[in-house]
């Protein structure tokens, strides 16, 4: 089966070989300058999520081994991995877990380790674990939507079969491992239930042929110099590229890629914009020689002039739907991958905290109440939505910023308790959304910079009140991502540290709520 050490520039692991399939450059890039890589944190938890998830599937078809090995200083030790899978299909083992394979060619070395390599009667069977989710009824890949979503796992799989069948491994089955969407945890987790598997025969097959020339090129590049790939559609598809910032270097701002995306059919979507920059509309002075869509012209004109556009009359529509007692209401959540509490689901929202600012008649006071869960691992829906119902008298005005993320989150408790639901469809039918003003093009600065997000829209409205400024929140706690990545670690920390944690979690969501009054209230000016 030979060796192989990943981090030599020649040799070729899965990873490296699918990341040539969506762009040579960035295959390049990744082995020669992965310090100008920007990862989004977002993508770095993804990876840590799929770590959870592929440990835990180790276990879908029973008892296995898994032949993970590590050097003194931390590393992989593909070496002994490799002799270690050997010794355990010698042995007959029915599961082998991480089972690792080196093909060595012509000195380009070949390597892949697979998730879970399973013993069948004439033969052995892949599977590839991904932390993504799908139904029960789409393991079949009779819709051409479940095709197109788990085609980019083909070149991943394919290699593995090809690298495989070099080392004499007869590969008799190419699988796909996904959370299963319908599953809903009560009592233990059942991994059977809790994962489905998808024959991807006819999708690696295509794939498999294309693996030799591919390779070689891949091979061709990472031993070259850096290639001069230009920007695609290929720098988004199927992944978000980390070198974008590094390859756009060139690209004046703001550019056709600040324009807004949304609104329409289809939007102005990253197609369409890769299409205007190939055919060298690129600036805004360019793109202003276009009709492009009502929002995205809006946003180039007013961007060239360094002017504001508002509406007076689609904002006072808006307005008019107000009424009092008003609410402003901001949810936190955190994402739980694999379900942690009954009657929840992979991936499924769980809300733990919310902010209240209100004001209970015209011209009355603004006031505040929030709720923050206990820190103890327990589920924290029932009493959040216990107090949210406490909080929120029926029939009230609840405003949100995009609000189908609360409306979202409120449709899940009513159905979790049904004794609290007509309280809480109450509340979901009364809310407002505060996006809709921008959305809609009613409101619009250059220094929203083509995103009608509150992160966005606050400070384009308020560039100078350090009172709305999230950059002055405790460093723990300045954006959703951090609330919902601290939340459950406070369970684990030492008193001082977790108390400062809460503290910076109610700020936060504070802020949130303020900043959406704040909004409300500079709407109202601008149709004075």
């Amino acid at each position: 089966m030979g060796n192989c050490k990943e981090n030599k520039k020649s040799s070729l692991s899965k990873s490296r070989y699918t990341k040539y399939c969506q762009c040579p450059k960035a295959l390049w890039l990744g082995v020669n300058k992965p310090d100008e890589a920007i990862v989004d944190p977002a993508v770095e938890a993804r990876f840590a999520e799929g770590n959870v998830v592929g440990d835990l599937a180790m276990g879908l078809f029973g008892d296995f081994v898994e032949v993970t090995a590590h050097t003194a200083d931390g590393r992989l030790d593909l070496g002994a991995m490799i002799e270690r899978t050997r010794e355990e299909m010698e042995r007959g083992t029915e599961v082998i877990c991480e089972a690792s394979f080196s093909y060595n060619n012509a000195g380009e070395s070949n390597y892949c380790a697979v998730d879970i390599l399973r013993k069948t009667a004439d033969g052995w069977a892949i599977y590839e674990v991904k932390s993504t989710t799908c139904k029960v009824e789409d393991i079949t890949l009779a819709q051409k939507a479940i095709r197109d979503k788990v085609q980019k796992y083909a070149p991943d799989i394919a290699f593995q079969k090809w690298v495989l069948e070099q080392c004499g491994v007869r590969v008799t089955g190419t699988y796909l491992v996904m959370l299963n969407k319908d599953y809903v945890r009560q009592g233990s987790l059942d991994v059977k239930q809790l994962f489905n598997i998808i024959d991807l025969k006819e999708l690696v097959h295509n794939e498999y042929l294309k693996v030799p020339a591919t390779r070689a090129l891949a091979h061709k590049t990472l031993q070259g110099d850096e290639p001069q790939t230009a920007i695609g559609i290929q720098c988004t598809k199927p992944y978000e590229c980390a070198f974008w910032n590094y390859c756009t270097q060139h690209i004046p701002s703001p550019s056709v890629f600040d324009v807004y995306g949304g609104m329409g059919r289809g939007g102005f979507t990253a197609a369409k914009k890769f299409a205007c920059y190939n055919k060298g509309f690129v600036t805004f002075e360019q793109l202003s020689t276009l009709s492009i869509g009502t929002i995205q012209d809006m946003q180039i004109r007013c961007t060239l002039d360094n002017t504001w556009y508002v509406n007076k009359r689609g904002i006072q529509d808006f307005l008019d739907k107000v009424t009092y007692p008003l609410y402003f209401l901001d949810f936190e959540t955190m994402q739980q991958v694999l379900p942690q509490f009954d009657g929840t689901g992979p991936y499924q929202q769980i809300t733990f905290q919310y902010s209240l600012h209100y004001i209970e008649h015209e011209g009355g006071e603004l006031k505040h109440t929030a709720f923050l869960a206990p820190s103890d691992g327990t589920d924290p829906r029932r009493a959040l939505a216990e107090a949210l119902c406490h909080d929120i008298p029926q029939n009230s005005c609840i405003m949100a910023y995009n609000d189908p993320f609360e409306k979202g989150r409120i449709k899940e408790m009513a159905d979790a308790f049904p004794d609290l639901a007509a309280h809480l469809m109450n509340i979901h039918g009364n809310i407002i959304d505060l996006l809709i003003p921008f959305r809609n093009g009613h409101c619009y600065c250059p220094a929203m910079g083509g995103s009608f997000s509150i992160k966005s829209v606050l400070p384009a409205l308020f560039p100078d009140d350090e009172e709305l400024n999230y950059h002055n929140l405790n460093p723990l706690v300045q954006n959703g991502g951090h609330a919902m990545t601290i939340f459950p670690q406070i369970k684990d920390m030492e008193p001082e540290k977790a108390a400062e944690a809460r503290e910076a979690l109610l700020a936060y969501c504070h802020l949130d709520t303020l900043a959406m009054v704040r909004v409300w209230e500079k709407l109202k000016e601008l149709v004075k």
